[in-house]
């Protein structure tokens, strides 16, 4: 499927501190909107792009109403890996916060879509 040995996520900078203490958990989404919009979660799990390359995806269509950082994400095993019914993938499960690093901070919104 893959072969990075990293994954990303982009997410509100709003969350920054809520990841960094409790790593990438679906269930404490609140404190902005998701990437997409939405209020809470789509899915019961973490969504993750393959490459920073394929985040970009996700930093252009960015609709959380500001900036988003983007973490890498280590340790994935990809066989757990679930597509959400739209070509996405996500983690169905909490990553702890040892396992995510900031790569890229405060990226303000492109609106490229």
């Amino acid at each position: 499927m893959f072969d990075a040995p990293n994954f990303f996520h982009v997410s509100s900078v709003l969350n920054r501190r809520s990841i960094a203490q409790h790593g990438l958990d679906w269930t404490r989404m609140g404190a902005a909107p998701g990437i997409a919009g939405s209020r809470r979660s789509e899915v019961e799990g973490v969504f993750v792009c393959p490459s920073e390359e394929a985040a970009d995806f996700f930093l252009q269509i960015n609709n959380t109403g500001g900036p988003v950082d983007l973490w890498s994400v280590d340790g994935i095993d990809e066989g757990l890996l679930l597509d959400s019914g739209n070509g996405f993938f996500y983690l169905p499960s909490r990553i702890p916060a040892a396992r995510v690093r900031l790569v890229r901070s405060d990226v303000p919104p492109q609106h490229g879509f």
